[in-house]
């Protein structure tokens, strides 16, 4: 016999591969930080045993999933200015907000309360943007989540970075220091394209090419956006980035709710990827993302909550469900975005546009161990004919009992393992009382 640490039998597998293979009656082994062994439970307990063995019957078995834009520090603000439109929302609230109030210790404890948060509800890899990134580091590296994360750049002064040299030199500082952390990885992420100078840009591509790590950035969020670029760069944005080099197979893009055919034709000819965030686009009127078309179009588009001031929070079940029916109502086809479609946009698709499609994404031997359990002996889950159908349109994040990232055990039957929420939520709620009254809210 084999020893693995962990072992789950008796679960359906979800491995979600490439041929969406189910095993029911199924079971995985753990040793280490990756999966060794996949199989029936009869397989594997034929040559695997481990110190510590989960029963899942009644459950799925299925990769984490990865929510591939957030800003998880800003759970801090969770509320703070709903019901208004982007640029306004931006503008007058959040930028005065975050120069009021931000500061390592918002970062810290807000991005930790994210990590709780996206355990409680299966995200076991999230990609993020936003100020004093290395404090976001430190929260998901002691939370234990796998992230990209990337010092957000803009042209003016952040409560961190003064110049946006300082903030390439910070960026620097980043992607060497965590350079050989297991979960902890670096990307380069300049605002936008109306925070963000040609120079910026360029600087920020030249690091990232530097490192061979990505480089991404919000665009054409809204119609408001797109006519200011137009009127900024006199001309598409796609093609401005393409001019400056940006456009290549490591560079990915938030929302592009405004792309159009020719985008979405540069976007694919460059081998350029998109993150969807449907919920946050809707809170904010800011339009929907030609989803479909892109796919058509051969774009990979993976699937992100963004933060929780414009969401309001970080559960990906919710995101899916969200995705897939938005898709069908808004184009009157009820074929659009598949169960099977919307679940691969929030796993195998995220980790190949944050180049992680090697280690996370999928249940595969030789894999990193990045995996979730969902108890479905529940009313709502009951009964079962397709286990794609249930888990975008009747799983909730709140039925997810168990997470393993890295080979870790970090929640187990709902109680997390490696944050004291308790102490969080207390801490998250004395930094809101200073933001309420520093803004006289």
């Amino acid at each position: 016999m084999i020893d693995a640490d962990i072992l789950i039998k008796n679960g359906t597998i979800l491995k979600v591969d490439e041929k969406d293979t189910r095993i029911h009656g199924g079971a995985a082994a753990v040793k280490g930080d990756r999966i060794v062994a996949l199989g029936t439970t009869e397989e594997v307990l034929r040559n695997y045993t481990a110190r510590k063995i989960i029963d899942a019957a009644g459950s799925l078995v299925m990769p984490g999933l990865i929510n591939s834009h957030t800003h998880a520090a800003m759970t801090c603000f969770r509320g703070i200015a709903d019901d208004m439109e982007l640029m306004d929302w931006l503008n007058n609230y959040i930028f005065p907000a975050e120069a009021q109030n931000v500061n390592s210790e918002l970062v810290y404890w807000g991005s930790l309360l994210a990590c709780a948060e996206m355990i409680r509800s299966g995200t076991t890899t999230f990609c993020d943007m936003y100020i004093f990134e290395d404090e976001a580091a430190r929260a998901a590296k002691e939370a234990g989540m796998r992230c990209l994360l990337g010092e957000v750049l803009f042209d003016f002064p952040s409560p961190n970075i003064k110049t946006p040299e300082d903030g390439i030199r910070y960026s620097r500082m980043m992607i060497e220091k965590w350079s050989d952390d297991p979960l902890v990885n670096i990307f380069v992420e300049p605002h936008a394209l109306y925070t963000c100078s040609s120079e910026l840009l360029k600087n920020s591509k030249a690091l990232a090419d530097e490192y061979g790590i990505p480089l991404a950035t919000h665009l054409l969020e809204n119609r408001g956006e797109l006519l200011q670029l137009n009127d900024k760069l006199g001309k598409r944005a796609t093609r401005y980035l393409e001019e400056l080099g940006l456009l290549d197979d490591r560079f990915f893009a938030f929302h592009c709710v405004m792309m159009d055919d020719e985008d979405m034709k540069i976007f694919a000819d460059h081998g350029c990827k998109v993150v969807y965030n449907p919920e946050s686009n809707m809170k904010l009127a800011s339009g929907m993302a030609p989803v479909s078309s892109m796919m058509n179009a051969g774009i990979i588009v993976g699937l992100g909550t963004d933060g929780c001031a414009s969401n309001n929070n970080l559960d990906m079940f919710q995101e899916m469900d969200t995705a897939a029916k938005l898709e069908k109502a808004a184009r009157l086809d009820p074929t659009l975005l598949s169960a099977e479609e919307v679940i691969h946009m929030a796993t195998g698709n995220g980790a190949k546009i944050l180049g992680m499609e090697n280690i996370t994404g999928s249940l595969e031997t030789g894999k990193k161990a990045d995996i979730i359990i969902i108890d479905c002996n529940k009313p709502h889950l009951t009964p079962l004919y397709n286990e794609y159908s249930h888990l975008v349109y009747a799983v909730n994040g709140s039925d997810v009992e168990t997470v393993i990232i890295n080979g870790k055990m970090v929640m187990e039957k709902r109680t997390l393992l490696t944050i004291d929420e308790a102490r969080v939520m207390a801490e998250v709620r004395t930094i809101a009382q200073r933001v309420k009254e520093s803004i006289h809210y």
